[in-house]
């Protein structure tokens, strides 16, 4: 049962730790941008998930404005090198998926405003 006990007293802290990488995930992210629009990846929505190993690995789900972007080849491979630059990440993976489609209803709000649709 003690041990148990460490077990739950653990998780808070394992969260928190998931949490304060995962936003310096975001921040590498928010600093890539589409060559052809200039708005970084994280708000124009390409970013689908964010998986964060407790030793640090990190594998981000991402998906391209069109299967015939001509980034395809190296937006991901960039985007996976600047994660791996970061102190806190032990290892990064980036994946390509065009499950589901992406659209404009993908974007935030700010990026929508920035290009003008709102």
């Amino acid at each position: 049962m003690n041990e148990e006990k460490k077990t739950e007293e653990n998780k808070p802290e394992e969260k928190s730790e998931t949490r304060v990488l995962k936003e310096e995930v975001i921040k590498v992210l928010r600093s890539c941008y589409d060559p052809e629009i200039p708005v970084n990846i994280y708000e124009l929505g390409l970013i689908y998930d964010i998986n964060i190993e407790a030793n640090g690995d990190v594998l981000v789900m991402m998906t391209l404005t069109s299967p015939a972007c001509p980034v395809a080849g190296t937006l991901p491979v960039e985007v996976q090198e600047k994660l791996k630059e970061h102190p806190m990440i032990n290892n990064a993976r980036v994946e390509i998926t065009f499950d589901p489609p992406w659209s404009f209803d993908n974007m935030s709000e700010e990026a929508k405003l920035e290009l003008g649709f709102l």
